[in-house]
């Protein structure tokens, strides 16, 4: 079986092209640049394709003679807010890959959504596949733009007959994560910068385990269907408490108050827009960090075989392999 992987060198991609090699499954995958250095991948017996998934013609080039598509390419920015890039990317971006999948009768498409499309909950009633889009509230495109993408496979789904269904990660921690993405956060404590920990929470996962769900949607899981992959619920407080315990990093001991969270993002918002920075907290990323995004992830368990590692042996091989890369040699 032949299968494509788009956005392969992120962290959930690059954990995905390996898990599908483990398999013998023929693998290629489309990247957006041929220049790009792509550290994750090197090495890899994998086919190559270049192009954008904004052009139809390049992904006509990319489907043509394959199975299966994992389409995990999106533009994952949250600042600005609102940047008709990342709606142009995730949502034109993905009916583009829904059109060149019915053209190329591609036998399954599965598209790499987030579990913020569904609504969240608390520890006793988590958010689950069906709950109402709630995020919207927040006033980030990333967030909207993902929850219309998934809209627009669904609907396909029905009015098309494509044969698809849509993962939903929850907050993803591994190795391969050579931005790094969401080891940032594994970064900023073990170099000791971050300041205290907010009110909220969210679900964490292994992204060796998400990219086992996913390989295993290749045959697994239902046409139309979506599937939060997700695992422990944790607490700011506990998650960083975690961290700083398993890689041997400085306990953080801080809560930090709501408005005064709030009050930081809303200034670092502010000054980024008049002195045209980036900020590292911005104001709807503050007012996330302040409220529990819980997840149940049995649906994927019991019907994609969703494994359930600790995430404190994700945030160790993920760790080991920022040591290995030399991400950590300053602090």
């Amino acid at each position: 079986m032949r299968i494509l992987v788009t956005g392969p060198d992120g962290v959930l991609g690059s954990n995905v092209v390996r898990e599908l090699l483990t398999r013998d499954y023929e693998v290629s995958v489309m990247l957006l640049d041929a220049s790009a250095k792509t550290p994750t991948l090197d090495g890899l017996n994998i086919h190559r394709f270049y192009g954008n998934i904004l052009d139809p013609s390049a992904l006509d080039a990319a489907f043509e003679h394959h199975d299966v598509v994992i389409h995990c390419a999106a533009s994952t920015s949250v600042y600005p807010a609102r940047d008709p890039f990342v709606n142009k990317v995730n949502i034109e971006g993905s009916q583009n890959v829904i059109d060149a999948a019915l053209r190329h009768d591609i036998k399954r498409l599965i598209y790499v959504g987030t579990a913020n499309s569904f609504g969240y909950g608390d520890a006793e009633n988590p958010g689950k596949e069906g709950n109402p889009y709630v995020s919207g509230k927040y006033g980030l495109d990333y967030m909207d733009s993902k929850r219309k993408a998934q809209e627009l496979v669904l609907d396909a789904v029905k009015n098309k007959n494509l044969p698809a269904l849509v993962v939903n990660p929850t907050f993803m921690i591994g190795p391969y994560d050579s931005k790094p993405s969401s080891g940032a956060m594994i970064v900023a404590v073990h170099q000791g910068k971050v300041p205290g920990y907010t009110s909220g929470g969210k679900n964490y996962v292994a992204v060796k385990d998400a990219a086992v769900a996913i390989a295993n949607a290749v045959t697994m899981g239902r046409i139309g269907e979506a599937y939060i992959l997700g695992n422990e619920n944790l607490r700011f407080k506990e998650a960083f408490e975690m961290i700083a315990e398993t890689i041997g990093a400085k306990k953080i001991k801080r809560q930090l108050p709501d408005f005064i969270v709030k009050f930081y993002g809303s200034m670092s918002s502010f000054f980024a827009k008049l002195f045209k920075t980036t900020p590292a907290v911005t104001k709807e990323l503050a007012r996330i960090s302040c409220d529990i995004h819980y997840y149940s992830p049995e649906k994927a368990r019991k019907e994609l075989g969703l494994p359930s590692t600790p995430v404190k042996e994700a945030v160790a091989e993920c760790y080991a392999w920022f040591v290995e890369n030399g991400y950590l040699a300053k602090k």
